[in-house]
Formats: C-alpha cells, structure tokens, sequence
C-alpha cells in the first residue's frame, strides 16, 4: 500500500500545528516568535507531524484530534515559557473556545483528505494498465558447429602481420 497519504496526513498535521500556535499567539497580542523559541516551535511541529504519519491510528480523526490537541498545549507552554506571551486581547476562555474549534475543524479536514487521498490512489491503481506478463525464455538457443572456420576469424587471421626483425639479429 502507498505511504502517501500518511505522509500527506502528517504533514497536514506539523503544518497546521505551527500555524494554529502561531495564529492563536498573534491574536492574543504576542509576537512572533525568534530564534530558539521558533526552532523549539518547528520541532513540535514535526513532532506531531511524524506521530500523525507513523501511527496507523492517526486516521481516526479522534486521535488525530489528540495529536493536534498536544501540539497546540506544547507550542502554547514553549512560547510562554520564552516571556513573550499575550498581554492584552481576546480573553482567556475565548483563545480556548478557539483553539478547540481549530483543532476539532482541522482534525476533521485532516481525516476526511486522507480519506479522500486512499480512495484515489486506489481508483487511479485499479484503472492503470496490468503490467504485461513476463517474457518466458523460450528454452536454449541452439548451437551448431561447422567445418569451416567464420568468416571473421579468417579476417582477423589474414590482419595480423607477420613481419618483423629477423630472429637471429634481434638477439
């Protein structure tokens, strides 16, 4: 079975893990984030991202839910951690409200796209062309000797030249 929509899925998932975090962070009245707190963010990022297309059961848009749901909480504790956090903005209970509805609307486009991605895949699969089958070898080829040297040795015979010093003065 083709690994692409997993890959698909898990990339869908690190994407939308950095940009979620990001989107709730600059809403809130943050800033974004430099240097080590974004690289700490991009390792999250692919955290989940790798999680969401190595496990099997990422399908379920449940677990897919956990795993962006993880991500956000961990991105979230990294850029407040750093010192830059909101100050002023939308409240407490409402940057929740937000990111669970990001969360819950992007695990369900994550799952109904690969969804989507298998059921392609195995429509172009079942309508391209069968591989025609192998050539079989059609037993040994059949070798037959002659009395009479091939032409191409009597070529290379009469080539080769035969002069040269005499024998008793190139000693």
């Amino acid at each position: 079975m083709s690994k692409a929509p997993a890959r698909l899925r898990g990339s869908a998932a690190g994407l939308l893990t950095a940009a979620l975090t990001l989107a709730a962070h600059s809403v809130g009245g943050g800033e974004l984030p430099l240097g080590v707190t974004a690289i700490q963010l991009l390792v999250i990022a692919g955290a989940v991202g790798g999680l969401a297309s190595s496990s099997a059961r990422a399908g379920d848009a449940r677990v897919l839910g956990a795993l962006l749901a993880a991500g956000q909480v961990a991105g979230h504790a990294v850029l407040a951690v750093h010192g830059d956090h909101h100050g002023t903005g939308a409240p407490p209970w409402a940057m929740v409200a937000a990111h669970v509805g990001a969360t819950v609307a992007a695990a369900s486009l994550i799952g109904v796209g690969d969804r989507l991605c298998r059921a392609l895949s195995q429509a172009i699969r079942a309508s391209a062309p069968s591989a025609p089958p192998p050539v079989s070898a059609a037993g040994t080829a059949a070798l037959r000797t002659a009395d009479q040297p091939m032409r191409a040795a009597l070529v290379l015979a009469s080539s080769i030249s035969h002069r040269g010093p005499p024998v008793a003065e190139s000693r």
